[in-house]
């Protein structure tokens, strides 16, 4: 007997539309998104406990990394007017929709949480000098009620993003819908931290430590769950060019976090572990879309695990005919 072909897709070709994100614009902008949130709940965290200097630091980078993230978002688009006809739809069932407000909503937040305390410091001249008195003292509290309001939007921002993937139907993303949040997660944090500790004086920069060390930590136990679980569709992380950014990713994360363990002991130390966190948390973002691209341009990742679920739910999967003419 004539063995049975397996089936891939006619001429080779992919099942899917391979994403079109381009480099660098929106690996850029998922790491600023996933830094202002995380910096957002660690300003709310700090401010709560007394640390000054150290909610400052994280009110700033949050709304300079929703800024900064919002800008890389705009120029994926190519117009900023695209970005604005996103929000004249609030679905709740649509990560896409939900994830323009969620951006829009926290980059407002952060940007009145950070200008009042920016303003703080320089109370006697430039902006903040001009304004009428009661407008001066009425800002610190707009600002601590916007910074706590950051802190509902900020998880929000770190993990939307990944939620956006797996809702496609790219299967390297798609297959990876349980873990993709926690390890955007634990990125986020890392690279929360990594900037609290390199913006921070050493002595109150030791919670930002403890971030950064908590966020390595999740995103490496995260991305292990993740590769050993997917089976086939996890391929596309170990091989090729994501499957180098993604080494180089954990390697730089692992190292990073155990240096923040004792990052106290010295500036150096602190430098070092924070710029590896930084460069990790990036990287994993590179690694994440390339991984996603691989698995989309190949047409065995779409269709063998179709036909798996067909045959064990007893069905038997549609056969192509024998020849297709073009």
């Amino acid at each position: 007997m004539v063995p049975e072909a397996e089936f891939r897709s006619y001429y080779g070709q992919p099942v899917i539309k391979s994403p079109v994100w381009h480099e660098p614009h929106m690996p850029a902008y998922l790491y600023l998104g996933g830094l202002s949130g995380a910096a957002a709940v660690m300003g709310v965290m700090a401010g709560l406990s007394g640390r000054d200097r150290l909610a400052l630091t994280s009110r700033v980078t949050a709304a300079l990394g929703a800024t900064a993230g919002a800008a890389f978002l705009v120029a994926e688009l190519g117009r900023p007017e695209r970005f604005l006809n996103m929000l004249r739809v609030f679905k709740p069932t649509s990560p896409m929709s939900m994830g323009s407000w969620i951006l829009a909503v926290h980059s407002g937040l952060t940007a009145a949480a950070a200008a009042p305390a920016l303003l703080a410091t320089r109370p006697a001249s430039g902006i903040a000098g001009s304004l009428p008195s009661a407008v001066t003292a009425a800002l610190p509290v707009a600002g601590d009620a916007a910074t706590l309001a950051s802190g509902v939007t900020g998880p929000l921002m770190a993990t939307y993003t990944a939620v956006l993937l797996a809702d496609t139907a790219v299967p390297a993303w798609h297959e990876a819908h349980r873990e993709l949040p926690f390890l955007f997660a634990g990125s986020a944090l890392a690279a929360a931290g990594a900037a609290g500790m390199l913006a921070t004086p050493r002595a109150e920069a030791g919670p930002a430590r403890a971030v950064a060390v908590l966020g390595a930590a999740l995103e490496t136990a995260a991305g292990a769950v993740l590769e050993s679980r997917l089976g086939l569709v996890g391929e596309p992380y170990h091989q090729g060019r994501a499957g180098r950014l993604l080494r180089a990713a954990r390697v730089l994360t692992a190292g990073g976090g155990l240096l923040a363990a004792v990052a106290g002991r010295g500036r150096v130390l602190t430098a070092l572990s924070g710029l590896a966190l930084t460069a990790g948390s990036l990287v994993t973002r590179f690694g994440i879309l390339e991984a996603g691209r691989a698995s989309a341009a190949d047409p065995k990742y779409t269709v063998v695990p179709q036909r798996r679920r067909l045959e064990g739910e007893g069905r038997t999967p549609a056969r192509p005919p024998a020849r297709m003419w073009p």
